[in-house]
């Protein structure tokens, strides 16, 4: 089995995945194990499995490319590859987990394989703008408590207290957690 790791690509079971997240588990006198996080790069769908050592996967070799959010079609999301101007269409069912985060010229990567686009990776984390909030009390201050906030995008995340409608929040997009305000 070859090393596992966040971010590439394997085949299993005649579908490929893209390794979310591992972790390497040994017990006592069995064999290791390797419990996994994998995204299934066709439907988007993540799941957990555990692989002994003894399991075969194959690499699959992932070429990633720099690519911008152009604008929907439908049920359909456009991106176009900043080289090339090449646009490609994908599927809102696949791309569930990410439309939270995604608003018009949001530079992605886009994951090749076997030269066909199969998926979207997005930057770890993105600004966005706050378009709902409760007014922040007077003599809030930074360090205390959180409230929610409604952002652009149509996602909701706890922000702090001091945090205003119009105000831009950088968001990470591993966790969905607010990161900081953001000065433009």
């Amino acid at each position: 089995m070859p090393d596992i790791r966040t971010g590439m690509a394997i085949k299993l079971d005649g579908e490929i995945y893209l390794v979310v997240d591992f972790q390497h588990i040994h017990m006592g006198r069995g064999g290791a194990t390797i419990r996994t996080k994998l995204k299934n790069m066709r439907t988007g769908q993540v799941r957990e499995i555990s692989l002994r050592d003894t399991d075969t996967v194959e690499e699959v070799r992932v070429e990633r490319r720099a690519a911008a959010f152009s604008y929907t079609t439908g049920d359909n999301y456009v991106f176009y590859d900043i080289e090339t101007y090449e646009e490609h269409i994908f599927p809102e069912d696949q791309l569930k987990d990410i439309l939270p985060y995604l608003k018009e010229g949001l530079e992605v990567t886009i994951l090749y394989i076997d030269g066909s686009p199969l998926g979207i990776e997005l930057p770890n984390s993105v600004v966005l703008e706050v378009v709902e909030t409760d007014p922040g009390l007077k003599g809030d201050t930074a360090s205390g408590g959180s409230k929610p906030a409604k952002l652009e995008t149509g996602l909701v995340v706890q922000v702090p207290l001091f945090v205003q409608i119009g105000d831009k929040v950088r968001v990470d997009t591993r966790t969905g957690k607010y990161l900081e305000r953001v000065k433009e």
